[in-house]
C-alpha cells in the first residue's frame, strides 16, 4: 500500500516546470517504507493521530470533567423588604444561578416525612416498583441499569406528579409526600413570580397557573437523568454538600439546614432570554456526605421541578414596552431602540425534554442549538 501511494506521487506533474531535473524513477530510488522499520513505525503513528479537532475536545471538556470547587450559595429571604429581595435575585441569579432560600413556610418534619415515604419506596423490589409506579415518560420509576437484573439499581428515580393518582394502599404510604410536593409547588411558583417582577419577563403562570407543571424527582444512587425545568427546588433536611453543574462550571455548596437550595433551570434562561444564569440538570448529593444515623438518606435525592406541559412552546417572553418605563418623560426613546432583540430562537418543549433526558449531554449546554 505505501509503495502504491509512493509510486502516485512520483508521476505527479512537477510544479517547477519543464525545465526542472526529471524525478529519479523508482527503480534507483531506495523504497525507505520498505525497508526502515523506523519508517514504518512513525508513518503508523502519523496515520493514527487523530485530526486537530479531536485533539482539542478533551481541553474544552476538562473545564467541565474538572473536581467541583467550592462555592458561596448567596442567602435570600422572602421576609426582606421588596427593593432588597429583587436586588438580591438580580445579583444572585445573574451571576450564579442559585440561591438557598430561608424563612419559608415548609415544615421541617414534613420534609422529614416525605424522605421517610421515599426511602420506603427505593426499599420496595423492582417488580413491586415497576408494578406500582409505572413507567409513563417522564412519570413513574426508571432505573439507570434496566437491562443488568443482577444489580441492585445503582441508578434509580421515581418521578411523581402532583395530579397522578394511585392504589389506595400507595396513596396512604405516600401522605406526607403528596403533601410535601404541594407546598414545593407553591414556593416554586412564589419564587418564579419574584423572578419575573426582578428580571422584566412575563410569568406565564401568572394569569393560568395550567402553563406549568411540577414534577418531584426522587433518586437513589448515581441517577443523574436531567429534566428541563422552570426552577428546581431541595429541601435541605442535613447538613449535606451538593454538586452542581453550573454555566461556570462544576461546584459544590453547602445550603443551611431546613433552607431550601434553589436553582434556576434553562427555561427560565430562555424566558429571560439569557438574563439569568443557569444550572444544568438537578442538584446532586456529593459523594462524601455521610449521615451517621441513616446511610440510606444519603443517597436519597428529592427534587421539586416547576417545569411545562409537554406541549408547550419555549421562547423568551420579552419585556412589554408599555410596562419598561416610567412616566411619559420617559417615553421619548424610540421605540425599535427599546426593542430588546433575541438570542433564543422558538422550540418544542416536548422534543427538547425527550433529547435532554436521553441523551444527558452532561458537558454540552442542550440550549446551543437554540442560540440565534
Amino acid at each position: 500500500m505505501a509503495s502504491s501511494a509512493h509510486k502516485h506521487h512520483l508521476h505527479l506533474p512537477s510544479p517547477y516546470g519543464a525545465t526542472a531535473a526529471p524525478p529519479p524513477t523508482p527503480s534507483a530510488q531506495p523504497n525507505l517504507l520498505s525497508t526502515s522499520d523506523a519508517a514504518d513505525s512513525l508513518s503508523c503513528l502519523l496515520h493514527r493521530l487523530p485530526p486537530t479537532l479531536t485533539l482539542s475536545l478533551p481541553s474544552r471538556r476538562s473545564s467541565l470533567s474538572t473536581a467541583t470547587v467550592p462555592a458561596v450559595s448567596p442567602l435570600i429571604s422572602f421576609s426582606e423588604p421588596a427593593e432588597t429581595l429583587r436586588s438580591n435575585l438580580l445579583s444572585a441569579c445573574s451571576q450564579v444561578g442559585f440561591f438557598q432560600l430561608t424563612d419559608h413556610n415548609i415544615p421541617s418534619q414534613l420534609a422529614h416525612s416525605a424522605e421517610s415515604e421515599s426511602i420506603s419506596v427505593f426499599n420496595l423490589s423492582r417488580e413491586e416498583k415497576q408494578l406500582q409506579f409505572p413507567k409513563i415518560w417522564p412519570l413513574g420509576y426508571d432505573a439507570d441499569d434496566d437491562d443488568d437484573e443482577s444489580t441492585s439499581a445503582a441508578g434509580e428515580s421515581l418521578c411523581l406528579d402532583s395530579t397522578t393518582r394511585y392504589a389506595d394502599s400507595t396513596e396512604r404510604n405516600l401522605s406526607s409526600l403528596r403533601e410535601f410536593v404541594g407546598e414545593m409547588e407553591k414556593l416554586g411558583l412564589k419564587v418564579i413570580e419574584a423572578l419575573s417582577s426582578a428580571f422584566g419577563f412575563d410569568n406565564p403562570a401568572r394569569e393560568d397557573p395550567n402553563r406549568v407543571s411540577s414534577l418531584m424527582w426522587i433518586s437513589e444512587g448515581s441517577s443523574s437523568r436531567m429534566y428541563p425545568y422552570v426552577v428546581g427546588l431541595q429541601y435541605q433536611i442535613r447538613c449535606q454538600k451538593y454538586s452542581l453543574l453550573a454555566d461556570s462550571g462544576c461546584v459544590s455548596v453547602s445550603p443551611r439546614v431546613d433552607s431550601v437550595l434553589v436553582t434556576v433551570g434553562d427555561i427560565a434562561q430562555v424566558w429571560s432570554n439569557g438574563k439569568l444564569k443557569k444550572v444544568r440538570g438537578r442538584a446532586l448529593p456529593s459523594a462524601t456526605a455521610v449521615d451517621a444515623n441513616n446511610s440510606n438518606s444519603n443517597s436519597i435525592s428529592m427534587t421539586l421541578l416547576v417545569t411545562l406541559p409537554l406541549e408547550s412552546i419555549v421562547s423568551p417572553l420579552l419585556p412589554n414596552p408599555e410596562f419598561a418605563g416610567g412616566g411619559d418623560d420617559d417615553k421619548v426613546v424610540d421605540e425599535e431602540e427599546e426593542k430588546e432583540e433575541r438570542i433564543f430562537s422558538s422550540f418544542s418543549f416536548e422534543d427538547y425534554a425527550w433529547r435532554v433526558n436521553h441523551e444527558r449531554l452532561s458537558f454540552k449546554d442542550p440550549l446551543i442549538r437554540y442560540r440565534i
